[in-house]
């Protein structure tokens, strides 16, 4: 199915039209809801949304934002790095998940209430400087376990970009844009919609329902660590 997703999405691409500009949006999406490294953002966001408690709207995006903004940020920084090293896009060794599996152990951890993390809160101005910092600290070590995970469904439309880049800069630059906004657009509107269901159903931090949903992303995100491990 991914195949021909991929060979889908070269037409598409190669044809320099609108319809290119939003494969790729529509690709930046699927590489979070196809790829089982990039899935887990999605519980990792949810619990750590949820564990700031009540906050407004504006904060839950703004702490995504910042989730999605520091993985990105990482794998640039990582892509750049082993592409001058000469090693394959992303690809950081097996060290590197090791370390990433650890910080998904102490944050399913904190989820399930077994251990507290300096982010961990009290609602109130705290949430603005500790939430949000956490949650791009969050995204910036998270980044550093999608390597080649990433690259693999970055390498089609990075090789068209850089193909078209030298007649149309700005396509091409566009190409990789909207990919990455599409990418970001799940973690955020997960992020957020965690805040607008608690807003909804009148949730917070003591609720049995947030502590569910705790206790459920907490669960999934360990597993994801022993996933990093296993895929070592």
């Amino acid at each position: 199915m991914i195949e021909k997703i991929f060979i889908s999405l070269n037409s598409i691409l190669e044809q320099g039209s609108l319809w290119s500009l939003a494969a790729c949006f529509l690709w930046g999406i699927l590489s979070i809801l196809l790829s089982p490294c990039h899935l887990a953002s999605i519980p990792l966001i949810v619990g750590f949304v949820g564990h700031q408690g009540k906050i407004s709207r504006k904060d839950a995006f703004l702490i995504s934002f910042l989730f999605s903004f520091g993985i990105l940020l990482t794998i640039s920084i990582i892509g750049g790095v082993t592409s001058f090293a000469g090693r394959m896009l992303g690809d950081v060794g097996a060290a590197a998940n090791y370390f990433v599996a650890v910080v998904f152990f102490a944050v399913g951890l904190l989820l399930l209430d077994v251990i507290k993390m300096p982010w961990s809160a009290p609602a109130g101005s705290a949430i603005k400087k500790k939430g949000l910092w956490g949650g791009f600290l969050l995204g910036l070590i998270f980044g550093i376990a999608l390597g080649p995970c990433t690259f693999a469904y970055l390498a089609p439309l990075m090789a068209i970009a850089f193909k078209t880049g030298g007649s149309n800069v700005f396509y091409g630059a566009g190409l990789l844009i909207l990919y990455g906004i599409g990418h970001c657009s799940v973690i955020v509107l997960a992020g957020t919609f965690t805040e607008v269901v608690q807003q909804y159903m009148d949730w917070n931090e003591k609720s049995l329902a947030t502590l569910i949903l705790r206790r459920i992303c907490g669960v999934l995100i360990i597993l994801a660590g022993l996933y990093m491990i296993y895929k070592s």
